[in-house]
């Protein structure tokens, strides 16, 4: 992944230009064995779209009958924009508010190219949901509010608190009480059931 959010868990995953663990082959041996067992297959990470031939594998992977499902930080538009003819469903990470994204991302500059693939989501008729993780160190019940506000313009119809979740070498992480702050406030809640369609807690 390109970001550094200061709350990720995934810093320890394996570098992409590391060998590989498992060959194509594998998981074509995979897919067919599970033809009959599973609907859909979904890309994730880290970020996905940092590999170039992300959507060749998608496409490929479609040609055996499964749908296509994308998880995503959208700060590759482009390369979204490659894949999204092959996709059934897509679940776009934002980070915060506009204001704040350079801090949470750990990069300036990403906001513009999430906003790009905002505006490719809601004009391409794919499935997608927008989900932020609470992490109560950085974002306040307030900046969620302002998140909503910063949504509006692209219609989005499903939107996702996500709880944060500590894990080993978290630095000063908060408490069970701190996290839940967002979760236990009714009058957030009631606004974000009005703002979206469809609003979910995980």
């Amino acid at each position: 992944c390109s970001l550094k959010c200061p709350f990720c868990h995934n810093q320890a995953l394996r570098d992409i230009k590391a060998p590989a663990g498992v060959f194509l082959y594998d998981i074509e041996t995979f897919l067919k064995t599970h033809q009959k067992r599973l609907d859909g297959i979904v890309l994730s990470g880290g970020e996905p779209l940092v590999q170039a031939d992300t959507a060749a594998f998608a496409a490929w992977i479609k040609s055996f009958g499964y749908q296509v499902g994308l998880h995503t930080s959208g700060v590759q538009p482009e390369r979204l924009k490659a894949i999204l003819p092959f996709l059934d469903w897509v679940g776009l990470d934002v980070k915060a508010p506009w204001r704040k994204y350079a801090r949470l991302s750990g990069r300036e500059g990403v906001v513009e190219r999430v906003k790009q693939s905002l505006a490719l989501l809601a004009d391409s008729g794919v499935s997608f949901e927008v989900r932020t993780t609470c992490d109560p160190r950085y974002l306040s019940v307030s900046d969620i509010y302002e998140l909503a506000a910063d949504l509006k313009p692209y219609a989005v119809q499903t939107y996702v608190l996500q709880h944060y979740r500590t894990f080993d070498g978290d630095r000063n992480p908060p408490t069970s009480t701190q996290i839940e702050t967002f979760f236990q406030d009714t009058e957030l809640s009631r606004f974000l059931k009005e703002t979206f369609l469809q609003f979910l807690v995980r």
